[in-house]
């Protein structure tokens, strides 16, 4: 990981965790209920962008880049991925940012 990297992912990895709680919040009132297409688009945003830093080592499904726009999702099935997702953010750091003698920090190029 580049130096230059490491700003967009923690926003991306805020950004995920932020719309996975609140994704989750409306799938625990109406779990069958479709996701609207203005979300789904950040959503897709937000999945493209944890993929280019995931790429295929991390990634948690090796054939789902996206949500189909055209067929949308209910708020579980998002919830579902969108948790997989996290989890993979949170491995993809724990490769890059650690114990460095006594100090926290990220190992960049």
């Amino acid at each position: 990981m580049k130096r230059k990297d490491v700003d967009e992912f923690e926003k991306l990895s805020g950004q995920l965790q932020g719309i996975y709680e609140e994704i989750s919040v409306l799938s625990k009132k109406s779990p069958n209920d479709a996701v609207n297409k203005f979300k789904l688009n950040f959503i897709n945003q937000l999945l493209n962008g944890s993929n280019g830093f995931l790429e295929e080592k991390y990634r948690p499904f090796k054939e789902f880049s996206e949500f189909d726009t055209d067929d949308v999702p209910q708020n579980s099935d998002v919830v579902l991925m969108l948790s997989q997702y996290v989890a993979a953010m949170k491995q993809f750091k724990s490769t890059y940012y650690g114990l460095d003698g006594a100090v926290r920090r990220w190992f960049t190029e």
